[in-house]
């Protein structure tokens, strides 16, 4: 497996041999090269883990967001670097760790070689496969296709955007899907089918609502729990007409977006140049209302409260956000998409996704 220090790990180590450094200092020498006498000896374990040739075993954030980095038989907490070994921190794990990853909000599991074991619950399980993404390392040229690079790509097209009532967001490209839980964090990529086993293979539409998480494919809609983790709700998947109905005299084959606002019951649905309303308390009897607003077609949108950085839509309240290609578009509000005449300004999809350039 290739290990590549992203910027965050690498900041990591820097900070681990900066704070060990400080905890115990090199001490004088003398002229000759040798320890000033009545000074202690510098730390051995200190100074191979600073060395330039030293690198992690692996590394994930905690269920707190902490940092945990992983060396031999040792573990590092990021916020104190406390040193700890695995085995005392999860019973009967072997160590060296092969690889550790955080799933949700409340699970971390740790590998080796083709088993794994989930914290808190320390059971440990057989992986049948791993949705892992290895960076190419050629003789002289470095290769990366995996979704992390093409997160960034000119070309990316996302077909989906949500947030969850625990406040991550999704953004769904072909079989994968990204994921951010806080700047902090970052997005961090997956195979749709490593979060929703019993989902959809892709997905054209998304939406969450009363601790629900709505994926669509199609004509077929996947209801999920969102407390305790995903879990597809029995009787699922079923066709959207039979969840929240159709408009008047329309059959849908397909929808392009939804979205729903926090807080609000009424979930728009987008499909060509058309867009409509209805209330998802109505459930399948609903009535679908037509809005006028600016856009031919658009291929994701997504309404939230918390800042999305520099790219937010709106300094306060909702922010509507819309994309289409390569396009995306803001709106403070619903009511500002519908009065609109022409189409705002856009701005690089890619930037909502944490990109410079």
């Amino acid at each position: 497996m290739a290990r590549v220090l992203g910027a965050p790990v690498a900041l990591g180590l820097w900070s681990l041999c900066w704070s060990l450094a400080i905890a115990t200092p090199l001490p004088p020498t003398s002229a000759h090269g040798n320890v000033a006498e009545g000074e202690t000896k510098p730390d051995p374990d200190v100074t191979e883990r600073c060395s330039d040739g030293w690198s992690f075993d692996a590394t994930t954030l905690d269920d707190n967001g902490t940092m945990l980095f992983f060396k031999g038989e040792f573990v590092w907490k990021s916020h104190k670097w406390d040193r700890e070994l695995i085995s005392e921190r999860w019973k009967n794990f072997p160590s060296p760790v092969d690889a550790a990853f955080r799933q949700g909000h409340n699970s971390v599991f740790l590998i080796k070689g083709r088993g794994a074991s989930q914290v808190p619950a320390g059971c440990p399980r057989l992986l049948h496969a791993l949705p892992w993404q290895r960076n190419g390392t050629g003789h002289g040229n470095s290769t990366h296709h995996g979704p992390e690079y093409m997160r960034c790509s000119p070309h990316l097209v996302l077909s989906a955007l949500t947030s969850d009532n625990h406040g991550a967001t999704y953004a769904f490209s072909g079989t994968h899907y990204w994921r951010l839980d806080t700047s902090r964090d970052g997005w961090h990529s997956w195979p749709i089918a490593h979060q929703w086993p019993q989902g959809p293979s892709a997905v054209d539409a998304a939406f969450s609502w009363e601790e629900k998480l709505y994926l669509v494919q199609g004509t077929q809609v996947y209801v999920f729990l969102t407390k305790g983790g995903y879990t597809l709700v029995s009787g699922y998947p079923k066709r959207l007409e039979k969840e929240v109905g159709t408009p008047h005299g329309i059959i849908l084959d397909s929808v392009d977006a939804a979205f729903i606002c926090p807080g609000s019951s009424r979930l728009h649905i987008m499909a060509g140049r058309r867009l409509w309303w209805l209330d998802l308390k109505s459930g399948a009897q609903a009535t679908w209302t037509e809005l006028p607003w600016p856009h031919e077609k658009v291929d994701g949108a997504l309404c939230m409260e918390k800042s999305l950085g520099p790219n937010s839509c709106s300094a306060n309240g909702p922010g509507l956000y819309l994309i289409h290609g390569p396009n995306l578009y803001c709106y403070s509000d619903v009511e500002k998409l519908n009065a609109a005449k022409a189409l705002p300004q856009p701005q690089n999809v890619t930037s909502l996704l944490g990109c410079t350039h």
